[in-house]
């Protein structure tokens, strides 16, 4: 097999020379050898070995020739190993270079002379942070972590992932009194940052296995390919995008290659702020694993980021349709099914993802991510019991994708709800994990350093001619929302984000995330025309305007909003003498007619109404006072 890949790589010359040099070598290695160990007895020969010499007088020592036949044995040795590993495919070639990605000292994605100058403390390491592959983004933009807003321009797709959060909050999010934001809000934060890994167990778990992207063909360009991806990694996204796209017209079946440009085309969409660009991206995805021979590890890596860069532009029904195509390639992939179970509940299908999270529980029953998921959706359907050892197990098994504020959060509801004591050590462990800001304060959209206190006073907020206005006003807003309430009570909608223990409490809404519902002012006009005379809570897109009625017998849960971007003001219309209370973290106050209360409803709070009459009251929002003009603008409505 040897010598008919060096006859096919035109070595027959080297064959013959090595054989010539070999034999001439192992000749002047007898002669050498029989002066030095051959064992002789004679005085003269040991003689002449300790003083170097030879029996002809002659100088000791190796004969130039000897040397340089040394040197060409071990030259062709390296040349005939060089050749057996290449030919039998002896090395795992992208294995030995993801070990030697690990001493990469200057940030540029591989190896070189560069970095071996910088481990030797020749040239100082660079500052810069390597960039992180798409492909390694974690994919749930609706289970998004809780991190400071920024206030910089949002993405591109803000607008249409508003209308996509506000369904979802319809059909997953029950329990919160709003739709989830955009997830552009947020950086996700993967959950290995925030454990411990001393466990052995754990360490594995946390290690991933380099995937393999190159087939055989990819291998012979892979310098090419290397110098394409080396542009992207150094932020040079038009440069490599052309580089990549001459790749794909040299090589038209090269899986890499065409991965490559579907990657600089994602960057450039983001750079760009371009949809166009975006669906370019993952029309390369598709075309990516349509190709003949691509790597398994690169068809899951370009169908997964084509799904997730489907749900990022609202594509749901086709990041579905994606998602299920991967399903089916590769059945035994249960992270691929926990996947599809996403995909569904970002449908709002509900029921679907459930029987996705049944059928990877029965196959993996310690499988943590499903864990969590199915205990949230038993949750949303109201199966509070049957929740909490699925939440539970789930983030205590610290399996990627577990360790999420909002199951935290709703752990701990469900266990307040059960009257288990254990809720306030999991919301103090999401606090310590960085979930919430407190375990009072426990609301999953914040801007970081707003001074957060739950109750406040007219003069702290800043918004004290609002407040005057309400309570000079408040006879007049009580009798149009009794007005509305006796000749319309259609108008009135029950509270239905399931956050009642028993009774009874509905809402008329005026202004719904900085929108004025005209036809429901027509019901309450002087109070509208009020109102819009401050636009700190007419343009407060995070909160509401509302009448809110509760009558005899209500107890609604403990519970907080989803953000602490806003104040919620109280005004007491209708309040009988005694048994209507509200807590906000551990102060409980009564309302008053005529007068606001202003509390943070971020932290949690309660209500009780065990009078023996109706209470009314209106509710409304505004900014927090320390949100810039500029936040006000740009942060995405709930």
């Amino acid at each position: 097999m040897a010598p008919r890949k060096n006859a096919k790589g035109g070595g027959g010359g080297s064959s013959g020379s090595g054989s010539s040099s070999s034999s001439s070598g192992s000749g002047g290695s007898g002669g050498s050898g029989s002066s030095s160990s051959g064992g002789s007895s004679s005085p003269g020969a040991r003689r002449d070995t300790k003083h170097g010499g030879h029996k002809n007088g002659r100088k000791g020592g190796l004969p130039g020739s000897s040397f340089f036949t040394w040197f060409m044995v071990i030259a062709l040795l390296g040349v005939w190993t060089s050749v057996a590993v290449v030919w039998f495919d002896l090395v795992d070639y992208e294995e030995v270079l993801g070990k030697l990605g690990v001493y990469d000292a200057d940030g540029d994605g591989d190896f070189d002379v560069d970095d071996a100058k910088v481990l030797l403390g020749l040239k100082e390491r660079s500052a810069t942070k390597p960039t992180v592959p798409p492909e390694e983004a974690e994919p749930y933009p609706w289970m998004e972590e809780q991190v400071p807003e920024g206030t910089g321009p949002q993405h591109f797709e803000d607008e249409v992932q508003e209308e996509i959060y506000s369904s979802l909050h319809e059909t997953v999010y029950t329990e919160h009194d709003v739709p989830v934001p955009p997830a552009e809000e947020h950086q996700e934060i993967p959950p290995e940052t925030n454990k411990k890994t001393d466990d052995p167990e754990q360490k594995e778990k946390v290690k991933k296995k380099k995937p393999k992207l190159l087939n055989k063909f990819d291998k012979t360009i892979k310098a090419e390919l290397d110098a394409a991806e080396k542009l992207r990694k150094r932020g040079k996204i038009e440069e490599a995008v052309t580089a990549f796209e001459e790749l794909v017209r040299k090589y038209p079946r090269s899986p890499r290659a065409r991965y490559g440009k579907a990657q600089c085309e994602d960057d450039l969409a983001e750079k760009r702020r371009s949809n166009d660009v975006l669906r370019r991206a993952i029309e390369t995805y598709q075309e990516v694993a349509s190709l003949p021979d691509v790597p398994t590890d690169l068809v899951k890596l370009s169908l997964k980021r084509r799904s997730e860069r489907q749900q990022f532009l609202g594509h749901m029904r086709g990041s579905l349709v994606t998602l299920q195509k991967l399903v089916q390639l590769f059945p035994d992939d249960t992270s691929l099914k926990n996947d599809l179970g996403v995909g569904y509940l970002l449908m709002g299908d509900n029921e679907n993802a459930k029987k996705v999270y049944e059928e990877v529980l029965n196959v993996t029953p310690n499988d943590g991510f499903a864990k969590v998921h199915y205990g949230f959706i038993l949750k949303a359907q109201n199966k509070i019991a049957e929740s909490i050892p699925y939440l539970k197990e789930g983030i205590e098994s610290g399996d990627p994708g577990t360790d999420d504020g909002r199951f935290y959060f709703h752990l701990g509801d469900a266990m307040q709800r059960v009257g288990n004591k254990e809720a306030y050590k999991w919301y103090e462990l999401g606090h310590e994990r960085g979930h919430f800001a407190s375990v009072w304060q426990r609301s999953l959209y914040n801007v970081n350093g707003l001074k957060a206190q739950p109750w406040w006073t007219p003069k702290e907020t800043g918004y004290t001619e609002l407040v005057k206005s309400l309570e000079r006003n408040w006879k007049l807003i009580r009798d149009e929302g009794l007005s509305v309430m006796d000749e319309a009570k259609g108008l009135f909608l029950p509270e239905d984000e399931n956050l009642r223990e028993k009774g009874d409490w509905s809402q008329f809404t005026l202004w719904q995330q900085g929108r004025k519902n005209d036809n429901a002012c027509k019901g309450a006009p002087k109070t509208c025309s009020l109102l819009d005379k401050f636009p700190e809570t007419t343009g407060c897109r995070r909160g509401q305007i509302k009448y809110s009625i509760m009558h005899p017998g209500t107890h609604v849960w403990p519970h907080t909003g989803p953000t602490n971007c806003r104040l919620r003001m109280h005004l007491g219309l209708v309040i009988p003498k005694e048994g209507c209370k509200i807590r906000c973290a551990n102060e409980t106050r009564t309302w008053e007619e005529g007068k606001v209360l202003i509390f943070d409803d971020s932290f949690e709070h309660e209500v009780w109404q065990d009078a023996t009459s109706f209470r009314l009251i209106f509710i409304v929002d505004v900014w927090h006072p320390e949100l810039t003009p500029q936040q006000r603008r740009s942060l995405p409505a709930i």
